[in-house]
């Protein structure tokens, strides 16, 4: 990150595109970025760290992870550090804090209180004033998305319908200001409300903005596994009308299906990329993996009136008895405001709970969501067509890059609530560890460009992702041989191993984290 205090990192190694290593070398720094990259030698001064012979990488760009407000907790700052990640990407799913009004803030806090969480130092405003909150504030750079959700939300309440031509300018117009203000993309969540209303001219009027900037529509598709197919076709529609770039959130499924429509695509002219976690298990609300989006999901209060309304209960209790095989699939993984007579749920399966409990699992859903007002977080297995062969297979896609869906909440300094994935604290080391070193899919030059260059080039920050003169100072140094992930399902807020972390030349302690805003726009990744 800019503006550290070293001179210089002595005795690096550089991975070469032809997946050999070279060195040592020691990257010379100046005003904050790097200044040269030569031989080592004893004769540089100033203030120098010795990297001992380990891999020097661009500083990694976890280009899809809900830590808006969570990168201003330590704890979590240091979950990402220790991975090397040093910028992130918020505003995903379609649901953000920006550009918003106060009402809209609120939403966004309220119905992804168990992915994001409410913002401590933001309660409505636009794009620039959110970002002006990490300056100074974290030693993690933060880029934001204009939230698609978000700016329905704000134009429209809780209308359950398509816009009107009006009230799609309105949210043109919002988008707009939104890009104005450092934005590096739009997002979308089309499996959430409000999204999940929005029709196909819509997007398009959205997405048109994206592309006027260039910069990419990041969407979280209307369905994933055995719906990918149909999902993606609607996101390739909206890149043809309007030439925007498009960039699909955790993706995942079966790989030759997916793989085959992504390589039409671009084989089409499309500009299409996406990201992926190494994990066979996904995590989200409660509400948004049980309930119908009939149900008004993004208003608590509104949605659990109807559940516990007699006039609904044949409608739900139909969409609940198609869930029998989803229901062994799910573990709890936080459930706020669950009466401690109750008993400790986190980490249990709801299967177990439900039998605990003596009720059948569609029933024990339903206590778990009135008790915490919907705010319940799960983690679950994907169905048996995401399989290991084909995240590694998605992994190894030209069109990869490294997101790790972390979703940190509930976050404090010494908080042990809850049991969340694992993949906010190892998603990237995990990456690093099974592609590199025990698969060999990826050299050490192609993970520099899944976790790091081809982000920062899909969000136009020219000048991150790469280490070479006049690129910032944001580095990260590898121990190819020890670096992995430790985190688990049982112990999931265990930190990575084997990637020493420089963020503005210091190991902790200082905080040179900004808002990011777009250097450049569209650059192919």
């Amino acid at each position: 990150m800019s503006h550290g205090p070293l001179d210089a990192v002595r005795g690096v190694l550089l991975p070469r595109p032809d997946g050999s290593l070279s060195g040592p070398h020691d990257v010379l720094l100046e005003g904050g970025a790097v200044r040269s990259v030569e031989p080592s030698s004893a004769h540089v001064g100033g203030r120098v760290l010795d990297a001992g012979g380990r891999l020097a990488l661009p500083g990694f760009v976890d280009a899809h992870v809900h830590g808006g407000s969570a990168v201003l907790d330590p704890a979590v700052q240091l979950a990402l550090l220790r991975q090397g990640v040093t910028s992130i990407v918020t505003g995903s799913d379609g649901v953000g804090y920006a550009p918003s009004s106060a009402e809209g803030a609120a939403w966004a806090a309220r119905y992804f209180a168990g992915i994001d969480g409410a913002h401590p130092g933001f309660d409505g405003g636009g794009m620039a004033e959110l970002l002006a909150t990490y300056d100074g504030a974290t030693p993690v750079n933060v880029a934001a998305l204009v939230p698609h959700g978000t700016l329905r939300r704000t134009v429209m309440g809780t209308a359950q319908r398509a816009a009107t031509a009006a009230e799609t300018a309105e949210m043109v117009a919002l988008a707009r200001q939104g890009f104005a203000d450092g934005a590096v993309g739009l997002s979308t969540g089309l499996e959430y409300v409000p999204a999940a209303w929005a029709e196909e001219d819509e997007l398009v009027a959205l997405a048109a903005v994206a592309a006027e900037h260039g910069l990419p529509h990041v969407s979280h598709m209307r369905g994933y596994e055995d719906k990918a197919g149909p999902a993606l076709a609607e996101l390739f529609r909206l890149a043809a009308a309007t030439g925007v770039a498009t960039h699909v959130s955790h993706l995942h499924g079966p790989a030759a299906p997916i793989v085959a429509a992504l390589d039409a695509a671009r084989a089409d002219g499309l500009d299409v990329t996406f990201d992926s976690y190494p994990y066979l298990r996904g995590c989200s609300i409660l509400a948004m993996v049980a309930l119908p989006t009939w149900l008004p999901l993004a208003d608590p209060d509104a949605t659990l009136a109807l559940i516990d309304d007699p006039e609904h209960g044949e409608r739900l209790r139909v969409h609940l008895a198609g869930l029998d095989e989803l229901w062994p699939r799910v573990t709890l993984a936080w459930v706020p405001g669950l009466d401690p007579h109750e008993g400790d749920v986190a980490g249990h399966g709801l299967v177990d709970v439900a039998a605990r409990w003596q009720v059948p699992p569609a029933q024990a859903a339903l206590r778990v969501l009135r008790a915490s007002r919907l705010r319940a977080s799960c983690v679950f297995a994907q169905p048996p067509t995401g399989t290991a062969e084909s995240v590694r297979l998605l992994a190894g896609h030209r069109a990869h890059l490294a997101g790790s869906d972390a979703i940190y909440q509930p976050v404090g300094a010494a908080t042990d609530e809850g049991r969340p994935h694992p993949r906010g604290w190892g998603a990237f080391a995990r990456f690093l560890a099974q592609q590199v070193r025990a698969t060999g899919d990826w050299t050490w030059h192609d993970a520099a460009e899944h976790l790091s260059a081809r982000a920062a080039r899909r969000f136009g920050l020219a000048d991150r992702g790469r280490l070479a003169p006049g690129a910032l100072a944001d580095l990260v140094l590898v121990d190819p041989a020890t670096v992995t992930d430790t985190a688990t399902y049982d112990a999931p807020r265990t930190p990575a191993v084997g990637v020493p972390v420089l963020a503005g030349g210091e190991l902790t302690g200082a905080r040179p984290g900004r808002g990011l805003r777009p250097t450049r726009g569209r650059t192919a990744p």
